[in-house]
Formats: structure tokens, sequence, C-alpha cells
């Protein structure tokens, strides 16, 4: 797959898939990356991402993180993740426990390109709630704002880390 990102659809469960070349070493990226904190630099500011939880400590299986983001023009929702496998500097996999989607499954991967280039790998297998009206604002909403959200952190993540 090329740069970009592709959203598919199989027995009612979407699977988004995208990935990024960064300028940097597999390492110095999993730096970046391994700090949940960055999260809310590479989210669009206008959904308001805001964690709520205390972060101690870099990324680690079991971490559970808590945050707020604005689903639709003046609609919060609170969203909490849970890290469940974290093996670094080669990925970490993130679950929803509790928030907008009836499932969210988020890998992480991290590749070493060589010549100091590192390629990101992420995949996210996600159900919506709600079944077929859930689909339905799926495909008159929800594609074109993840589609949005990657978009915004291909660009971020190119200024931030290059």
């Amino acid at each position: 797959m090329e740069e970009g990102v592709s959203i598919t659809k199989h027995s009612g469960v979407y699977t988004l898939k995208a990935q990024q070349t960064i300028p940097l070493s597999m390492e110095k990226a999993w730096d970046f990356f391994k700090d949940p904190n960055n999260l809310s630099r590479i989210t669009p500011p206008e959904m308001g991402f805001k964690i709520t939880s205390s972060i101690d400590r870099m990324a680690y299986a079991g971490q559970i993180i808590t945050y707020k983001i604005q689903v639709f023009p003046g609609i919060h929702v609170s969203w909490v993740t849970e890290l469940t496998v974290v093996e670094a500097p080669h990925f970490f996999i993130d679950e929803q426990r509790f928030g907008p989607y009836a499932m969210w499954h988020h890998e992480h991967f991290f590749e070493d390109f060589g010549n100091e280039t590192t390629l990101m790998h992420d995949k996210i297998t996600y159900k919506m709630p709600l079944g077929i009206l859930g689909d339905a604002v799926h495909e008159l909403l929800v594609r074109k704002k993840l589609r949005a959200i990657f978009s915004f952190r291909r660009k971020i993540i190119d200024e931030i880390l290059s």
C-alpha cells in the first residue's frame, strides 16, 4: 500500500490501514510515539482532544488512558483505552474499553526502513454502534472524519519529526 489511508468493511467490521514514512531512526520515532501526551499533538484541534487521566509513565502494557473528544460540534464523549501490548520499539496496541465505537482495536507498527527512516503502519479494526444506523453514520460522516484525522496526522508528524 502506498502512503495513505484505506478503509474496508467485512462482516460488519471496518478496517482502516494507513502508513507513513518518518525521517527518523526507529528508536527516535519510538521515543515520540511511546509518550501518550503526544497524542494530543497529532490530533486535529477541532476534535478538542484532552487527556483526563494522569500520565506518569511512558507507554506500557496495561496502561489505561482516559480522554475527552468532540465527535460532533458541541458533543463531547469520554473515551477510555488500554495499551494491551507494548513491544518497544516495534509495535503497540491500544483497545477501547469505553467510548464511541462498539469495538476499537488499533495496532501501531514501526519498521526500520534504513537510512534513518522508519515506516509506520497503523491498522484499526472497529465496529460502529447501533447496527445499520451506525453504518449509515459511518458512510455519511465517520469515514470522512477518520480520513481527515489521518491526513492531519501525516502532515503534523512530518512537521514535528522532520
